[in-house]
């Protein structure tokens, strides 16, 4: 194992010091590209960008030379005894090479076990066991960025009763050994302070001065039961006292106001760093240490490791955790491993946090199912769906991908035979947003073409379109349920369908389509040339206007190639 100077060998400063940032958000592009408000930095969330692609990433790579960027990750899940994703890494790793961001960032959590993906910050043991864990991860990640990870400290709702450290030492140690540096949310320090009746002050004494990187402000919302760290409020005012105290004992380092749910109007949080900003200069306090880049000198990789009979006890605490949040009748020996009050209310916290998860990421990827069902049983069917179809990725715009075979199979949907397909339409939808983006072949580039020629020709389809089909009316009931269209109910949904999503600029589509122009178009997707094409859509309807219908296409940008 590697000792704490070798760790932090080959770091490198950077000279320029961030300031007050704000997160950057979906509901907020519009202001931040027409307007450039004036904010020092933007962190956005790693997970909703690893495919390169669609708005969001167009939409980065328009600010990412106007502001400095922070990737702040949710998706590692670092400590998970069973279950860390070596692609995912991968994915994160291509990001930041692209995107060359000022900060790179991570949670002290866990978030996986063995062929399941729990897309949650879960609470992780704070022992010698963990933290040799989380040393060989830390290590690895840091050598596969080439880059200085920052760990935040999270908000917690359980302790366990196999606890040897505070959350505070933990970090202090896992620094030290590493390398890492520390982002320092003062907020989670203050809900935790709050849930275990641990001293927040004293948290910031045992955290070495220069490993903060970065300091987190967020809001929080307090309940009977607990204090919960919700990033939907205003910064209270304990924790702007916390800040201070931070500020005096590490100095001013780049400080970000987080708000992800019921998020205001931007200047609410533009107002947030702008108070922050206040609060450093009124204290006056010295910039803290620079941000810091790993640049490793190392020839070899990390040679630790851990012990796998150790980590099996750590594997099982996290197992018999996750069984509790699948099934309220296996909750037993999770909370035989947990100290504190209330600790099936904490719990079951946990477990509200997963279903609630589980429902928006599905609701934001079947949209008109939703409307089609209600939200309670569509709260329900997210319930169901989660529990019997695991999900495999970290990335939850993944997380839905088998919806439509689920629903195939669930009896109590069964008199909605339709439903299945409209999950496939839907989808096919959500994942042409995420898709590749590539220039599309101009409309006039095959025209005056010989027919001969052009008989021959081969058309590759853009990456973000798909055909779909059905036996029902599911085109046109998703099209009566857009806003922008005055289509109503079909009378019969005893009726085919075909569509094609397509993704012409940065908003992806449904464009109906006749049987024939489906059947043509299947045939150029699967590799056929043009002629075969014409006569795949011939057979089906002699009047099948081959000119007009590849006119059409091209003025949709459908193709990315064309070999005549």
């Amino acid at each position: 194992m590697r000792s704490s100077s070798d760790a932090a060998e080959g770091i490198e400063s950077r000279t320029d010091p961030l300031g007050f940032g704000v997160g950057l958000r979906a509901v907020h592009y519009r202001d931040f590209l027409e307007f450039r408000p004036r904010v020092d930095w933007l962190e956005v969330h790693t997970e909703n960008y690893l495919d390169q692609a669609g708005w969001d990433w167009h939409v980065l790579q328009e600010l990412r030379g106007d502001y400095p960027l922070s990737l702040h990750g949710v998706g590692l899940g670092l400590g998970s005894a069973r279950g860390f994703s070596n692609e995912h890494l991968e994915r994160v790793r291509n990001l930041v090479d692209q995107v060359q961001p000022a900060l790179v960032s991570e949670h002290l959590c866990w978030g996986a076990v063995s062929g399941r993906q729990l897309n949650d910050l879960l609470p992780l043991n704070l022992d010698d066991v963990a933290l040799d864990l989380m040393c060989e991860r830390v290590h690895r990640v840091q050598e596969s960025l080439n880059r200085r990870l920052l760990i935040e400290n999270v908000s917690t709702y359980v302790r366990f009763r196999n606890d040897s450290m505070s959350e505070a030492l933990f970090l202090a140690a896992l620094a030290s050994r590493t390398g890492c540096g520390l982002l320092l949310d003062v907020n989670n320090l203050y809900v935790n302070q709050c849930n275990h009746g641990e001293d927040a002050l004293m948290a910031l004494q045992e955290i070495a001065v220069g490993s903060v990187g970065e300091i987190h402000l967020g809001g929080h919302l307090v309940t009977p039961q607990a204090v919960i760290d919700h990033h939907g409020a205003v910064v209270a005012d304990p924790v702007w006292g916390l800040y201070e105290a931070a500020l005096r004992r590490f100095g001013q380092l780049p400080t970000l106001v987080e708000w992800d749910t019921d998020i205001p109007p931007l200047e609410v949080l533009l107002g947030e760093a702008d108070r922050a900003r206040h609060v450093a200069h009124q204290l006056r306090a010295p910039l803290g240490p620079k941000s810091t880049v790993v640049r490793s000198t190392s020839s070899g990789g990390w040679s630790g490791g851990t012990d796998d009979s150790a980590t099996a006890d750590l594997a099982a605490v996290q197992a018999d955790f996750a069984a509790a949040l699948f099934d309220r009748g296996q909750m037993g020996r999770a909370l035989h491993r947990i100290r504190g009050e209330a600790v099936e209310h904490r719990l079951s916290l946990y477990r509200g946090n997963q279903f609630a998860t589980w429902e928006r990421t599905l609701a934001g990827a079947y949209p008109v199912l939703q409307m089609l069902v209600g939200d309670e049983f569509f709260g329900g069917l997210s319930r169901e769906f989660g529990i019997a179809v695991p999900s495999g990725n970290a990335d939850l715009n993944e997380f839905g991908a088998g919806f439509a075979d689920f629903l195939a199979g669930f009896p109590h949907v069964h008199e909605y035979p339709y439903f299945p397909d409209m999950a496939r339409l839907e989808w096919a939808l959500h994942r042409a947003h995420y898709a590749e983006s590539s220039d599309a072949v101009a409309p006039g580039a095959v025209m005056g073409v010989q027919r001969e020629r052009l008989s021959r020709a081969r058309f590759r389809l853009h990456p973000a379109c798909a055909l779909f089909a059905s036996q029902w009316a599911v085109v046109q009931v998703w099209l009566a349920h857009q806003s922008d269209h005055d289509l109503e109910f079909p009378s019969s949904i005893h009726q085919e369908s075909h569509a094609l999503v397509l993704r012409p600029g940065w908003w992806a589509q449904v464009v109906p389509l006749a049987p024939s122009s489906h059947a043509a178009l299947a045939k150029l997707a699967t590799g056929g040339d043009f002629g075969s094409a014409v006569r795949a859509a011939s057979e089906m309807d002699e009047a099948f206007d081959a000119d007009g219908e590849l006119q059409r296409w091209l003025d949709m940008r459908l193709f990315t190639q064309v070999d005549v």
